[in-house]
């Protein structure tokens, strides 16, 4: 979980991060189960209620010590995502019943705290990485994309109408609900979430290849940046690598300054031109003229029927085992380990390809590392 934060939020963190009157010690109302994933200054672990047996939770377990000086990042992850889970207090004990929730962001469950460590309960969500589903498919197309990103177009839209801004889409960060055919994509990681109403957003922070010019410009920012990842995402799905790449950052992100990307031949040469429009307008340098999510959630390519039923599949995947091979995120949420489980739990209750790639070989490179764009790298 990439954290950044000021030191001087240490005691008004520890005031919000407590349900005050809620709570004794996590182990009350949790088994806590095996290691799910770890972060720089974090782990998740599978977590069975005690309560209703086989209700399964993901909880990440935060270290203090690990955190100190960092405080104020994790009291806005909680937060936000207290903004978006029912029943969740908003840090001064009074829950707020009527908060709306959306189908397609990860819940915050409940907050525990004990001396060295603060917990998340989390829905758990067990549909596994977005490429992966995307490598797994038999078919593939245009449509398939289209409606993907409807449903992240839709979250976001609803987290910029509550005055949110994620700051840190991408891939990784796009989990699917579940392992049916059908199932919803889901959005997580608020570790770099900002309120609009907490001040002014001018900190260089994100993903390098996803982040907006006018981030990397160090000028203020605010929703827009969310809609251009999203373009750089809808880019990605189309053809497996992404618009901007280079070895070396500075390069890289003279390109993403410039807006320097193109539809290559022969990838996009089946691509509609309606889907290479909707693109455009949401990588557009300048913030004005950039789509906001509802006139993204218009555009023919998502509302109508421009976007194509032709299989991409092979090329598609192709270029994201190429492109994204090394790249196996390191999420909370590992859906083997959880169906592993599951199937214990079921038994013990029953009694017993070639051709080139148009940014070059870049698996040499592996991932582009979540970090701060002023440096400091984070570890996922």
């Amino acid at each position: 979980m990439p954290l950044f934060g000021k030191k001087d939020s240490a005691k008004k963190s520890k005031k919000d991060v407590r349900d005050p009157d809620k709570h004794g010690s996590i182990e009350d109302k949790y088994q806590l189960k095996e290691l799910l994933g770890t972060g720089a200054f974090s782990e998740v672990r599978l977590a069975e209620s005690k309560d209703y047996a086989g209700q399964l939770f993901a909880v990440k377990i935060i270290d203090k010590k690990a955190l100190k000086g960092k405080e104020d990042s994790l009291e806005n992850e909680i937060k936000v995502l207290r903004r978006f889970s029912a029943n969740q207090s908003d840090g001064d004990g009074k829950a707020e019943s009527s908060r709306l929730t959306h189908p397609n962001i990860v819940q915050l469950l409940e907050t525990y705290e004990d001396k060295s460590r603060v917990y998340l309960v989390m829905e758990l969500v067990t549909g596994g990485e977005l490429f992966d589903r995307i490598v797994e498919k038999g078919s593939y197309t245009e449509k398939d994309a289209s409606d993907l990103i409807r449903q992240v177009l839709e979250a976001v839209g609803y987290m910029h109408d509550q005055g949110v801004v994620h700051r840190d889409l991408k891939p990784e960060n796009l989990l699917y609900y579940s392992a049916d055919d059908d199932s919803k994509i889901m959005i997580s990681d608020f570790g770099l979430s900002k309120m609009e109403d907490s001040g002014i957003m001018a900190t260089a922070c994100g993903t390098p290849g996803y982040v907006a010019p006018e981030v990397l410009a160090q000028k203020p920012y605010g929703k827009a940046v969310d809609v251009w990842s999203i373009g750089v995402i809808s880019y990605i799905l189309l053809c497996g690598y992404p618009p901007f790449y280079d070895e070396n950052d500075a390069n890289l992100f003279a390109q993403i300054l410039k807006g320097e990307f193109e539809f290559d031949s022969p990838y996009w040469d089946e691509i509609s031109e309606s889907a290479k429009d909707f693109i455009a307008n949401l990588m557009c340098v300048s913030v004005d003229k950039r789509y906001t999510c509802k006139q993204a959630l218009a555009h023919p390519w998502i509302s109508g029927n421009a976007a194509s039923n032709k299989n991409i599949h092979g090329t598609v995947s192709e270029q994201l085992k190429k492109n994204f091979a090394k790249s196996r995120w390191k999420q909370a949420y590992h859906a083997a380990t959880v169906i592993r489980q599951m199937q214990r739990m079921a038994l013990s209750n029953s009694g017993g390809s070639s051709g080139r790639s148009p940014i070059g070989n870049r698996t040499n490179s592996g991932e582009d590392s979540p970090q701060c764009i002023n440096g400091s790298g984070v570890t996922k």
